[in-house]
């Protein structure tokens, strides 16, 4: 006697299968992830404080030991520390959207959900680079204008519309998310907290003050180097073409802005799609 059995039954599990997940749909899962952590949002809190604070800070500082700027000095709106510590929050922050997951084992659980790898990566970054972009904005906004709300007591504060703003303040929105998709990457490489950690530490922070401007091959290290990017970004005056120094290009710092999260977020792709979890 024929049966049709397994025929019904193949065709009830196809039927019933689930269809494969969209991008959007991945995109609002990292989301969720993202904003049910409790530390998520009092960390960004606290970093954009604390980036805008660093500014008021260096403002009153410069007007207390008497210059007296002649046009807008990069230096007063976005100071050094409050950047340099933004730079190693995004990093961290970017590492543990990854290394958190592979630590739990919840790596394990998406992975099943969501066979194909590189998509789930993409995800990650797509809304890595969202927050952060959001959080970068929101940093040098109101860096720039507590900054000149204090000068303006002087009489030397600027207009955002000044010529010389648009630039510093667009690398330094852009630091942050620049930042956090390279830690992101170094997260899927490396999988381990400790380790992504620290080489996102030396990386992005302590190896470009390792090398200097006053000879050739030094400086050309440095330049590649996201924070000596962000430097010259926001260096609103022309260097001495007499000094001994070799200064980066503007061009080269924004190509520098452009290929550490991609190049990262790339390699990342790719391992994680040939690499059991």
């Amino acid at each position: 006697m024929t049966t049709y059995a397994p025929a019904i039954a193949t065709a009830s599990a196809v039927s019933l299968a689930e269809p494969p997940a969209r991008f959007r749909d991945l995109i609002a899962s990292e989301w969720i992830k993202t904003r049910s952590l409790r530390s998520t949002p009092w960390v960004l809190a606290f970093i954009t404080l604390f980036v805008i604070g660093s500014a008021a800070v260096a403002t009153l500082s410069d007007k207390a030991a008497g210059s007296e700027p002649t046009g807008f000095l990069a230096y007063d709106a976005f100071s050094a520390p409050g950047y340099m510590t933004l730079i190693l929050v995004a990093g961290s922050m970017g590492a543990l959207t990854v290394v958190s997951e592979y630590g739990s084992g919840l790596i394990r659980t998406t992975t099943v959900a969501v066979p194909d790898r590189g998509a789930v990566v993409l995800a990650k970054a797509v809304v890595t680079a969202a927050l952060w972009t959001a959080v970068g904005t929101a940093a040098s906004i109101g860096s720039f204008l507590v900054s000149q709300a204090i000068l303006d007591r002087h009489d030397a504060g600027v207009a955002i519309t000044h010529a010389d703003v648009f630039r510093p303040m667009l690398a330094s929105a852009l630091l942050a998310p620049v930042c956090a998709l390279t830690g992101l990457g170094l997260g899927v490489l490396l999988r381990h907290a400790a380790g992504t950690m620290l080489t996102s530490v030396f990386t992005l922070l302590m190896l470009p003050t390792m090398f200097s401007e006053s000879n050739r091959w030094s400086a050309d290290v440095k330049h590649t180097m996201v924070s000596a990017a962000w430097t010259r970004l926001v260096q609103t005056w022309e260097p001495d073409p007499g000094s001994l120094g070799y200064t980066a290009t503007l061009p080269g710092s924004w190509m520098v802005y452009a290929l550490w999260p991609l190049v990262t977020v790339a390699l990342a792709v790719v391992v994680v799609r040939h690499r059991d979890v």
